[in-house]
C-alpha cells in the first residue's frame, strides 16, 4: 500500500494519500487549498490517479483543495451527508465504505467537534478528522459542536477499536504524527473524564479563541460545488421536470453514474443503465461502450448522478468527445426525487 502523511505548516493541518499501489487509484483526505500544486506533483510521481478527495468535516482553519482538485482531476468529492457544503460528489453515512482499487475505507460517523465530523477506518489505522487528537480532542463549541456527542463518538465509537490501531488526525499543533488508540486511552488528558457530564463541563469551559481563518474558510468551504450553471448556458442540461418528462421516450438512454452502493441506498431510474464514473473515460472515447451506444442507436445520453456534479463533468467529457446530443440532469437524483421523479430499488 502507498501511504504519504503531508504536512500544512500555516493551518497545522495533516492530509492522507492513500493507494493500492503504483499506477493505481489514489484517494486523497483533507487536502489544504495551497498545498494542491504539491499533491498533484506527487500523485504524478507515483504515477497515480486521484479518483476521490474526502474531507473528513466542513473546516474552520483552511480554505479545502476539494474543489480545486476536482476541477484539476475531475476525481469526486466526498463528505459526510449531514453536510453544509453545497455540492460534492458523494455523501455517506456511518456504517457504509468508500472504495477505491484495492483500499476500503470503514465510514464512522463521530459527530461532536462539529456535526457533520466523521472518521474513516482503514484496516490498523483510523483517520479521526478533529475528533480524536493526539493527547487532545477536537473543540466542540462552533459549528454545531456538542461535547456530549463528541463523548460518544469517543468512548462508544473510536475507543472501542482494537487498541494497536494507528490514529492519524487532521491536525497537530506540537509536532506529533501519529498515535495509537492503547496510547490515547493511557495518555490523552481529555480521555480522563470519568462522565459525560465531567467532559462536557471541561470542554465548555476552554475557553479558546477562534481560528485565525474561520471568517474566510467555513464560507468559503461550504461553497465548493461544481458551477452547473455553466453547463446549462451550453444547453447541456435538462431540469428534473424537464428528465422526468423525457422518461421512457425511445430516444432517450439514462445513464446512472453513482456507485453500486448509492444505488441501492437511494433507488436508480426506470430503465437506466449503469455506468460508474470513474469508467466515464474508456466509456465515451472512440470504440467505448457509451460511444458505440449512442453512434448505433442515435438515442441522447442522459448522464445523472447524486447531485449533478459527476454527471455535469461527465456530459463535459462526452461532449469533448464528440457525442454532441448528450445532456444531463441538473441536481442529479437529490433534485429527482424533489420533483416527484419514480425510483426503482
Amino acid at each position: 500500500m502507498i501511504f504519504r502523511q503531508l504536512f500544512d505548516s500555516t493551518s497545522g493541518t495533516y492530509t492522507y494519500l492513500l493507494a493500492s499501489r503504483h499506477g493505481g487509484e489514489a484517494l486523497i483526505i483533507d487536502p489544504v487549498l495551497e498545498r494542491v500544486d504539491r499533491y498533484l506533483q506527487l500523485i504524478h510521481e507515483l504515477d497515480l490517479k486521484l479518483v476521490k478527495a474526502v474531507d473528513t468535516h466542513l473546516h474552520a482553519d483552511h480554505v479545502t483543495a476539494l474543489g480545486a482538485l476536482r476541477d484539476q482531476t475531475h476525481c469526486i468529492t466526498v463528505m459526510g451527508e449531514q453536510t453544509h457544503a453545497d455540492v460534492v460528489s458523494m455523501r455517506v453515512a456511518d456504517g457504509e465504505r468508500i472504495g477505491i482499487e484495492g483500499l476500503s475505507l470503514h465510514v464512522l460517523y463521530t459527530p461532536g467537534h462539529t456535526d457533520d465530523s466523521y472518521s474513516f477506518l482503514l484496516n490498523d489505522r483510523v483517520f479521526t478528522g478533529d475528533t480524536l487528537l493526539i493527547r487532545g480532542t477536537g473543540r466542540t463549541d462552533f459549528q454545531n459542536g456538542d461535547p456530549r456527542a463528541q463523548y460518544d463518538s469517543l468512548f462508544n465509537k473510536l475507543l472501542k477499536l482494537p487498541e494497536e490501531t494507528l490514529v492519524y488526525p487532521a491536525h497537530d499543533y506540537k509536532g506529533e504524527t501519529v498515535s495509537t488508540i492503547g496510547e490515547e486511552k493511557l495518555f490523552n488528558p481529555r480521555l480522563k473524564a470519568k462522565s459525560v457530564d465531567e467532559y462536557a463541563d471541561l470542554m465548555n469551559n476552554l475557553k479558546l479563541s477562534n481560528p485565525k481563518m474561520m471568517d474566510v474558510a467555513v464560507p468559503a468551504n461550504m461553497h465548493v460545488g461544481l458551477c452547473q450553471e455553466e453547463i446549462a448556458r451550453k444547453g447541456w442540461a435538462l431540469s428534473a421536470a424537464e428528465a422526468i418528462a423525457a422518461t421512457g421516450q425511445p430516444g432517450i438512454i439514462m445513464i446512472d453514474l453513482r456507485e453500486n452502493p448509492e444505488r441501492e441506498k437511494h433507488g436508480v431510474i426506470p430503465g437506466s443503465l449503469h455506468a460508474p464514473y470513474p469508467d466515464l473515460q474508456e466509456n465515451v472515447r472512440a470504440g467505448g461502450m457509451l460511444r458505440e451506444l449512442a453512434e448505433a442507436t442515435g438515442k441522447r445520453l442522459v448522464f445523472y448522478c447524486a447531485f449533478g456534479e459527476r454527471s455535469a463533468m461527465a456530459v463535459q467529457a462526452a461532449q469533448d468527445a464528440g457525442i454532441a446530443s448528450s445532456r444531463h440532469i441538473e441536481g442529479g437524483i437529490a433534485a429527482w426525487k424533489k420533483a416527484g421523479g419514480p425510483l426503482t430499488h
